[in-house]
């Protein structure tokens, strides 16, 4: 490699006009979407230093693979004890004669092996499929011209003399046709990569050797110009090398904007290293606590989607002269990574708001797995709970709401009483007091009735979160919706209309305490400003909020018939203090 190496580093008033309920409410509601909105782009996994670091430069020292050529006086010992063997130059020789393909097919897999190089040319998920309905494939195929395919052998400081990478290995494919074996030699180099699948498993397990003459040459397998769904939007942006720094207890990720200046390699005590997108991983799993080697590329490369040549992230593991990992390829679904290395359920990424977003989760998973078989009527149940869980908090705030309403003509008259005193004026303070007092009086909270929207607020982002990265949301279908973790395939999106709509009648029906017409008017474009921030959000997010809002509505409507003023006035307080 040509490419430099370098080190990981870290990522680096004044009193005026009270605000009515339905201000803040949208305020809110902004903060809200910008929170939505912003948040992917700034929140970034933080990569500590690597244990051990270097830089693949002709000058450049390199620190000891795990891996090492013998100490001299080793080389004579092993001299010694080769004496008896043959010289190099009588080394047999092994190659093909001519480009062959071999074809693995498990219950999950279909791949395709090429004995150019010992490399995968095709790695498709029978299970998962593309926006087309097509398996989907996991290799970014139009890169191959330029960054090579999946595991192509990586040189950091000693290179053979040979092109392994374009040699012509000697091919043997088990009799259960879920072996594939290869082997060169040519006279002095060797090299053999084994690749041994399961039927029903998404682990493989994958080990390379290289031979210069008799000593171990330390390589690194990599998969290169980007990996997993590559119609997702932004998807070079959702890719990434990962590995699980167990020192540190932390899973490390780097994109391919950090080797953009030439490749990032570090080693240390990782559980597993490998590449990732949003929905799929490769990870390469040791089978002991030994030194694992990750090196980070970022290739510039066209897809099939996009012929645009974009920054991909591409990544090489393992640092020995003999590297044997169990290699994990599929979906990034919690339960079957579970099964595999608990560490590795970490690169599921929920976000700041993890505590609520994996309970919510599990909870969807848990309705969808035992009761109704459909994610979008569980994403319906669950929402449904969440209400009510709230319901104290939402009855406390519409009884807020409505005590205001109460007291508005008594605040009317205090602010008539001090029309005329500007902002700077003393008395000024003396009219915030009285109209105080008289919420005190009616046991009104002017800011009561923010808290439940608030709380909605992490629900919210934790829902985004959860139809953003679970894997069980991609392609979930639900009634007309073909896909809950994208907006609507349609022409005209039914959801955010709806949306829209039901934000309307619950808005009309909440009371509304000493609103001018002029802040009517602007609150009456409050749902239209919602609908554009969720026209082109995921279906299940709108399907969530549109839950909610419905539940609202009912709820209001109950209060509005069940409750009257003497609940909620004067007169329920004092009988409420025994007066």
């Amino acid at each position: 490699m040509s490419d430099e190496i370098k080190p990981d580093t870290p990522d680096t008033p004044k009193k005026g006009k009270e605000l009515s309920m339905e201000m803040r409410l949208l305020i809110a509601f902004i903060l809200m979407g910008a929170v939505l909105f912003v948040t992917p782009y700034f929140y970034k996994s933080v990569n500590p230093p690597a244990p051990v670091t270097t830089k693949n430069s002709p000058a450049a020292a390199v620190n000891a693979p795990a891996e090492t050529p013998p100490a001299p006086e080793a080389s004579k010992a092993a001299g010694k004890a080769e004496s008896t063997k043959a010289a190099p130059s009588d080394l047999p020789r092994v190659a093909a004669e001519k480009e062959e393909t071999f074809v693995v097919d498990t219950d999950l897999y279909h791949v395709v092996f090429s004995n150019r190089g010992a490399v995968v040319q095709s790695w498709l998920l029978k299970k998962f499929a593309t926006s087309a309905g097509k398996p989907l494939e996991l290799i970014n195929t139009a890169a191959a011209a330029k960054a090579g395919y999946p595991f192509q052998l990586v040189f950091k400081e000693r290179k053979p003399a040979v092109d392994l990478n374009q040699a012509l290995y000697s091919a043997k494919q088990g009799a259960d046709s879920l072996t594939v074996s290869y082997e060169f030699a040519d006279g002095k180099t060797q090299a053999r990569k084994s690749f041994h699948f399961q039927k029903d498993s998404y682990l493989v397990r994958i080990s390379s050797e290289v031979l210069d003459t008799t000593i171990p040459v330390p390589h690194l397998l990599a998969w290169r110009g980007g990996f997993g769904d590559s119609a997702l939007p932004n998807a070079s942006g959702l890719q990434h090398s990962i590995h699980y720094d167990v020192t540190a207890s932390k899973l490390i990720t780097n994109d391919a904007k950090a080797a953009k200046s030439g490749p990032v390699s570090s080693s240390g005590t990782y559980s597993f290293a490998g590449i990732e997108d949003t929905y799929f991983a490769a990870a390469f799993l040791p089978d002991g606590n030994g030194a694992v080697e990750i090196m980070t590329f970022g290739d510039n490369v066209p897809t099939l989607i996009n012929p645009k040549e974009e920054l991909h992230v591409g990544a090489a593991v393992g640092g020995a002269g003999r590297n044997e990992y169990s290699v994990f390829v599929g979906p990034k679904d919690v339960d079957i990574l579970r099964k595999v290395n608990p560490q590795l359920e970490q690169i599921v990424d929920w976000g700041w708001f993890a505590l609520l977003a994996k309970p919510i989760f599990l909870a969807v998973h848990y309705v969808s797995e035992r009761w109704v078989h459909n994610y979008g009527w569980s994403i319906i149940i669950v929402t449904i709970g969440i209400n009510f869980v709230l319901l104290p908090l939402r009855m406390a705030n519409m009884k807020s709401m409505k005590k205001m309403q109460l007291a508005q003509p008594e605040v009317l008259k205090i602010k008539e009483k001090y029309k005329n005193v500007g902002l700077r004026d003393p008395r000024k303070q003396q009219e915030n007091e009285e109209v105080m007092a008289l919420y005190k009086k009616h046991g009104a909270n002017p800011m009561g009735g923010c808290v439940p929207m608030l709380l909605q607020i992490p629900f919210f982002i934790a829902f985004y979160k959860v139809l953003s990265v679970t894997i069980e949301m991609r392609n979930a279908h639900w009634l007309w919706v073909s896909d809950l973790s994208s907006p609507e395939q349609l022409a005209i999106r039914i959801l955010p209309i709806a949306m829209i709509a039901t934000q309307f009648i619950m808005q009309k029906m909440t009371p509304a305490a000493g609103v001018d017409p002029a802040q009517q008017r602007m609150m009456m474009l409050m749902p239209l400003m919602m609908g554009f921030f969720f026209y082109n959000l995921s279906s299940g997010l709108v399907l969530y909020y549109v839950t909610t809002n419905l539940l609202g509505i009912a709820q209001q409507w109950f209060f509005n018939q069940t409750m009257t003023p003497a609940d909620v006035g004067p007169a329920a307080i004092k009988k409420r203090n025994g007066r």
